[in-house]
């Protein structure tokens, strides 16, 4: 039986964290999306242009090779992550994009995703949705700890204004903007440590495997 996981959610939420510890949970392959505009708008920026240009953003969209990109430490930076989320606001971009992701999607047997709009655009069929969040002070705690434990040098104020940035763009833009799919469970994780926001992750997808008799 095929089982979709759709894990949505602005950054920073542990979306990507208990997406993939629920693939490693039910044996399926996972996809973290976000990884995809990250190299986007990493190459968009190695070939020196503007992350203002949808053309060039497009462009390097179709000429993407997934392959890899997990293990690719630039795609990790907060660079990247204001980068991606630029990109991602270009319809162009997500067009290009889209196939790549539906077809992880559609593997035999299922497939974990995380993202944005994973439950709304790329797989609005899949037995399980949730849409992780939790309060942008948390967030922003989560993200600058993160990333000064790497060593970069940021003011948790300057993180705390790209969260905010993140979010509103990411909500704002014309192309598959983020919302929570009608069908996908809320799950908030403002006050959950790890082990407790997967444990709450894991019973809303056995409830949902419940209910399509998976």
């Amino acid at each position: 039986m095929t089982l979709i996981i759709a894990v949505d959610g602005p950054a920073a939420s542990g979306k990507g964290t208990i997406a993939a510890r629920l693939a490693q949970t039910y044996g399926l392959p996972h996809l973290d999306t976000g990884l995809l505009y990250r190299a986007v708008g990493a190459k968009v920026l190695a070939d020196g242009g503007s992350l203002d240009d949808e053309a060039a953003a497009t462009q390097a969209a179709r000429g993407l090779d997934a392959a890899g990109l997990s293990d690719d430490p630039r795609l990790t930076t907060g660079e990247a992550g204001e980068a991606a989320s630029r990109v991602a606001s270009f319809a162009g971009v997500r067009a290009a994009l889209l196939e790549l992701q539906q077809a992880f999607a559609a593997q035999a047997g299922g497939a974990v995703l995380d993202g944005r709009d994973i439950g709304t655009v790329i797989a609005p069929n899949a037995q399980a949705k949730l849409f992780v969040t939790a309060t942008p002070e948390v967030r922003a705690t989560r993200r600058w700890k993160q990333l000064t434990a790497r060593g970069s040098d940021i003011a948790f104020d300057a993180m705390m204004a790209d969260i905010q940035r993140r979010d509103e763009r990411d909500a704002g833009r014309g192309a598959a903007p983020m919302v929570q799919a009608d069908d996908a469970v809320l799950l908030d994780t403002t006050d959950l440590g790890i082990e407790a926001a997967f444990d709450a992750a894991r019973r809303i997808v056995e409830a949902a495997r419940a209910k399509h008799g998976l």
